[in-house]
């Protein structure tokens, strides 16, 4: 369904490669103290990908040793450990396809403003950076033990300073030159199924408006979908429109069951139950069902869920930063939600297949632990 070719293009020098990754661009929030760190380390690529000057940044990088050249097409067998968990995939360069093709399968919808970010970053620097996440049903485990009986190429462990779900994960790296039996191996069985884009949205959707053959991809069977949360003010404040609401008291701030809300304010801590469940794909997520039930007593649009006036947005690792946030004043009331299951992303996705129209609510899902910008990046080249 979708080919696949070996990377090449530039990775960090083996004993940079700690300093040079970085988590994704649309996880380092400005002014935060994960940003302050990763602009004091002149060797991040977060100069590149956020930086005032990208290509002048690539190009320090590239002449200070950070970033080699590597033109030997290869595959990069890729394995993250957290605590007692892991998840391995593999970094391959995917041809861009129209998604009216049906093998690439979105299930969200993209912003101009972000796609146009993304682009410039393409066109100035000439590489693709930042991966695209995309799920496969093809079984790759046996494969990848193959290539994890080698040494690695890379093995650290990400220090942040905290701040992101990457911090303090251990990252191991296999290199597979496309022309091996492993190589050949892993091309064909990313070929036998449609990928699905889990993240990474706007950089696959650049990458088609910009018309390059292929990108940076990063796939993998495995996947864990955190819930996402968010913290809001209402345009009508919370305090105003309580009443109105079927509010449980609750004990404490957590993630609620499925089709529940649990809310927070410096008054108190309540659960919000769904009145109604609908059968249709989109309209059954907690997301879907928190827009319709909720929102509307706070006076608040569709067109607010983008605005940082009225919201932002965290994963469920993240409850205790969410509380912060609404004691300091800064937002009314925190909301956690259930995580969306893959089979319901995927459900989605495949009726996007049939009316391009049905996608996921904007900011649904956090995949966790993201996936480390500057393992490889790649060269792309243009459709003629």
């Amino acid at each position: 369904m979708v080919a696949t070719i070996g990377l090449t293009g530039l990775r960090p020098a083996p004993d940079a490669i700690a300093a040079v990754t970085s988590p994704p661009y649309d996880v380092i929030k400005p002014g935060t103290p994960l940003e302050a760190h990763l602009a004091s380390e002149p060797r991040s690529i977060y100069h590149v990908i956020l930086g005032d000057s990208p290509a002048d940044a690539l190009a320090r990088l590239r002449s200070e040793g950070a970033l080699v050249e590597d033109d030997e097409p290869a595959y990069y067998v890729y394995e993250q450990r957290w605590g007692d968990e892991s998840r391995t995939g593999v970094f391959v360069a995917a041809e861009v396809s129209d998604y009216s093709e049906r093998a690439i399968i979105r299930h969200e919808k993209t912003f101009d403003d972000k796609v146009k970010g993304r682009i410039a970053l393409a066109r100035n620097t000439e590489h693709t950076i930042g991966p695209v996440f995309l799920l496969t049903r093809a079984k790759l485990g046996e494969l990848f033990e193959r290539v994890k009986r080698e040494a690695p190429l890379y093995e650290f462990t990400s220090d942040f300073g905290g701040g992101t779900d990457l911090h303090g994960v251990t990252n191991r790296v296999w290199r597979v030159p496309e022309a091996s039996a492993d190589g050949r191996a892993i091309q064909a069985a990313i070929a036998q199924q449609p990928l699905y884009i889990a993240d990474g949205h706007h950089r696959y959707h650049a990458a088609l408006r910009n018309g390059q053959t292929h990108l940076l991809a990063y796939v993998t069977q495995e996947a864990r979908i955190l819930a996402y949360d968010r913290v809001l003010n209402g345009v009508r404040p919370f305090s105003e429109v309580r009443g109105a609401l079927d509010l449980e008291p609750a004990d404490e701030f957590r993630t609620p069951e499925k089709h529940s809300f649990r809310l927070y304010t410096k008054d108190g801590c309540w659960t919000l139950r769904a009145k109604e469940v609908p059968d249709d794909v989109v309209g059954r997520l907690d997301c879907a069902i928190l827009e319709r039930e909720l929102y509307p007593h706070l006076g608040l649009k569709h067109e607010h869920i983008v605005d940082p006036k009225h919201f932002d947005y965290y994963p469920e690792s993240a409850l205790e930063e969410m509380k912060a946030v609404v004691d300091s004043g800064r937002y009314e009331l925190a909301i956690a939600l259930h995580p969306v299951a893959i089979d319901e992303l995927m459900a989605v996705a495949d009726a996007g297949l049939e009316n391009p129209d049905v996608v996921m609510p904007e900011k649904s899902t956090f995949f966790s632990p993201k996936i480390l910008t500057g393992l490889f990046l790649y060269r792309h080249q243009y459709k003629k």
